[in-house]
């Protein structure tokens, strides 16, 4: 099942299930960033960090790691990157949720 914008289905929350965590998996991810037409997304992080993902082609996924490239310059070359494991992406959320719900981004 794929992600469906303006759903509450659409936030993929961390888990509990018997004591035991389910996290996102790689194909989950990877999903969001192949939804047409895409739309920016907001990425959050189990230590808290969250990610903005304005282009779907800034993130790689693979099944142990997922890299974020972010702060673009003016040639859109990124300036920087994040690597997490799959494992601690707790949630992926449309950025234009932030307009709705009145709040701000927050990145450690």
């Amino acid at each position: 099942m794929g992600p469906r914008y303006g759903t509450t289905n659409f936030c993929l929350m961390l888990t509990v299930l018997r004591g035991r965590i389910i996290n996102m998996r790689a194909d989950e991810i990877r999903a969001h960033l192949r939804k047409e037409p895409f739309r920016p997304i907001r990425i959050y992080i189990s230590d808290g960090a969250s990610y903005d993902v304005r282009h779907p082609e800034l993130v790689l996924v693979t099944r142990t790691e997922v890299v974020i490239a972010f702060d673009a310059g003016e040639d859109d070359i990124p300036e920087r990157s994040a690597y997490c494991d799959p494992v601690h992406i707790t949630r992926i959320e449309p950025l234009d949720s932030d307009k709705r719900k009145g709040t701000s981004r927050r990145r450690k």
